[in-house]
């Protein structure tokens, strides 16, 4: 089962290769390209020598570190009290993303609690619909406006005319880094290191293999920051010699329902048994994968053991938890971003600076969610209460 694939390793088997030949191998992984198939047992690979003890060493040591369950609040503990009689209208950029709609979700849960209205508008996930909802949300003059999963820049007139109203605008996943942003402005940008994100969800693939996987990456190159994850995921997996890049997989979301099956037809039918791990820059493409696999004859628990590098919705969970095409996530704290984007607004509202906080990155599998559907860490919405006087 896929859940004891970090375990020591089994047996031994010899192993004996060149420098060069290692050289070679990292070098054709940072192109991205194949490089045929693994030596040895492809679907048992994990149980001969890693493919690069000291990169495998740190990778499982990060992992064992990301599933830990037990994680003490370490984000603000002051700030100022709740304003009143705020709207703040959400501008997503496709409500059929999962952690699009569960920050939606978790906006309006805490907005209830600082007394707040909060309106959606969706953009449907194309660049005029994204625009036509920018616009919209603009002329209703809100108190603030949340960017939820699309670049700013796209919609720049619009960002502009609410910049010149002193509307602030506070992004979910807008631009590449949490925190402030200049260019795009934003007050401040609500996510999760996009670079220990990628880090992390490559190591597992290296922990999980024990350094020898073929790869396929799933991304949106539409989205910058999704773009950027990728890049940053197939970085990682560079950095282990043992580890093929068989494929690197451009399926815009909103595509994902109608393209992902025929892809994962075709990868199956092109590498078989030399495909054995998927990242993926968002849960989604597992949801959409998971009948083209089933119709193959392949496996719920794998290979390929498949890796979510975000969002962490509750299909995401059902996925993993019932051994459904999918081993792992890292999960977004959806619930608490929203009640942290409903602060950083509150303080933007009081002229106060961004809280700076961003929350450390967690990996969800069968053995630690204990039945879950989301990652929701204790302490913060005590913590945010407090600090609103609610």
């Amino acid at each position: 089962m896929h859940r004891n694939r970090t375990a020591a390793p089994g047996p031994l088997k010899t192993r004996s290769v060149t420098t060069a030949l290692l050289a070679l191998a990292a070098a054709t992984v940072l192109a991205g390209c194949e490089r045929g198939s693994s030596s040895g047992d492809p679907e048992g690979s994990d149980t001969g020598p890693s493919g690069c003890p000291a990169v495998h060493a740190r990778a499982r040591a990060a992992v064992g570190q990301a599933q830990k369950t037990a994680v003490p609040w370490n984000g603000p503990t002051s700030g100022p009290s709740a304003t009143s009689g705020k709207t703040i209208v959400y501008v997503a950029q496709t409500m059929t993303n999962p952690g699009v709609a569960g920050v939606a979700e978790s906006v309006r849960a805490a907005a209830r609690v600082i007394g707040w209205n909060v309106r959606v508008i969706d953009g449907g996930g194309t660049p005029a619909g994204i625009e036509a909802a920018m616009s919209e949300a603009v002329t209703l003059k809100p108190s603030g406006i949340l960017i939820g999963g699309f670049d700013p820049g796209s919609t720049s007139q619009q960002a502009a005319r609410a910049d010149a109203a002193r509307i602030p605008l506070v992004g979910w996943h807008a631009v590449a880094a949490p925190g402030p942003s200049r260019r795009p402005r934003l007050f401040t940008n609500v996510t999760t290191e996009v670079e220990d994100v990628a880090r992390v969800s490559g190591q597992w693939v290296i922990a999980n293999s024990n350094g020898h996987a073929g790869v396929v990456v799933f991304t949106d190159a539409s989205i910058p920051f999704a773009r950027n994850k990728s890049e940053l995921i197939r970085k990682e997996l560079a950095t282990c010699p043992g580890v093929r890049l068989l494929a690197y997989e451009n399926i815009p979301l909103p595509d994902a329902s109608s393209r992902t099956p025929q892809e994962i037809s075709s990868l199956l039918a092109r590498f078989r048994s030399r495909w054995t791990h998927s990242v993926a820059i968002n849960d989604l493409y597992f949801a959409d994968a998971a009948p083209a696999f089933r119709a193959a004859g392949t496996k719920g628990s794998g290979p390929p053991f498949n890796i979510g590098a975000g969002d962490g919705d509750p299909s995401a969970f059902q996925r993993i938890n019932g051994e459904q095409y999918q081993a792992a996530t890292v999960p977004e704290p959806l619930s608490l971003q929203g009640w942290q984007i409903v602060d950083e607004f509150n303080r933007a509202f009081s002229g106060r600076p961004a809280s700076g906080y961003v929350a450390p990155v967690h990996i969800t599998t069968a053995d630690n969610s204990r039945g879950a559907t989301t990652w929701d860490p204790s302490g913060y919405r005590e913590a945010y209460r407090k600090i609103w006087g609610r």
